[in-house]
């Protein structure tokens, strides 16, 4: 009885807790944590630090919140740790920066408890342009395109930092990025699992004074470039693999046609290096179709552990049929 009471109490009000990854964010995360403060006055607020070398840390424990470190750097490491430490029922992730707009945490909370969702994204609406730059801008659209070819949907805002997750999301997640690709990869998680999902528009702010973005225009769009390859190879192994070998498988059928004309009407084959190529070539081809069949099922047998890691852990809020 006393273990009925308890469930049911957690169910009335779910523990929340708000997650902030910060890196050299003295200038603003006071800022942020006042804001979440107000917005979410019954959560637990985290800030995890990665190696700041300013007072990142001494100013985030002197506005209340719970301060841990992470000394691998990167956000993805950063996210790995948080989702690792943290039990609660509701997560809100932002960054330290006062970018997102803490008022917007309610609503997208409430959404995710009373539609039982798995994930909010805070799509991000600009007031300033120099809150969004235009590279970021060209990186998301090509990521919402990959996305949308991939899985059939997708995201406004694949790269926003801004989410709300249930438990089941984050205890089934198994973070392997590094550094700031993690969003494509919560998405990829998300949509992979057909978990149930929502979008909520939210205020993006440009940074306070004295804040310095940690992003790179052309190194970033190059790793969103190197995120997009990778990402078709994992999860399309057979469509990636098997391209590669009908390209091989096309180039030679084209070399060997003069070989095999030739051949048809002498009896000969004169350009034996020629054909050796085209033998080599279509064995490469025949590889790279079965590694493609092979992989796709290595794929299927992932898909299907990451669910039952899933289904292992409680539907957000309270559904019609839990007895409530």
């Amino acid at each position: 009885m006393q273990g009925s009471v308890t469930v049911g109490e957690a169910q009335a009000t779910p523990r929340v807790a708000v997650l902030l990854p910060c890196y050299n964010e003295e200038a603003a995360v006071a800022e942020t944590i006042a804001g979440f403060r107000r917005a979410l006055p019954q959560a637990v607020i985290y800030v995890y630090d990665n190696n700041s070398r300013d007072r990142t840390v001494e100013v985030a424990r002197a506005a209340g919140a719970v301060v841990r470190t992470e000394r691998i750097q990167g956000k993805g490491a950063v996210v790995r740790r948080m989702f690792a430490d943290v039990d609660a029922d509701v997560y809100v992730m932002a960054d330290g920066d006062a970018t997102y707009d803490s008022a917007s945490a309610p609503a997208m909370v409430a959404r995710m408890l009373d539609e039982q969702l798995d994930m909010i994204v805070g799509t991000r609406v600009g007031e300033a342009t120099a809150a969004y730059r235009r590279g970021h801008r060209l990186g998301n659209s090509l990521l919402t395109g990959m996305l949308t070819r991939l899985f059939g949907r997708s995201f406004s805002d694949v790269l926003s930092g801004y989410r709300v997750f249930s438990r089941r999301f984050v205890k089934s997640f198994p973070v392997l990025s590094v550094g700031f690709e993690i969003e494509t990869e919560i998405s990829v998680h998300a949509l992979e699992l057909k978990m149930p999902l929502g979008e909520v528009e939210t205020p993006y702010y440009a940074r306070p004074e004295g804040s310095v973005s940690k992003l790179s225009t052309y190194s970033d769009g190059w790793r969103i470039l190197r995120t997009i390859a990778t990402l078709y190879r994992i999860e399309r192994p057979l469509w990636f693999f098997g391209g590669a070998g009908a390209l091989l498988a096309l180039v030679a059928v084209v070399l060997a046609g003069p070989l095999a004309l030739t051949y048809a009407r002498t009896g000969l084959v004169p350009r034996l290096p020629t054909a050796v190529l085209v033998t080599g070539l279509m064995i490469l081809a025949a590889l790279c179709g079965f590694a493609g069949l092979i992989l796709d099922t290595v794929v299927r047998g992932r898909r299907e552990v990451r669910r039952l890691a899933y289904l292992a852990q409680p539907a957000p809020g309270r559904g019609t049929g839990d007895g409530a």
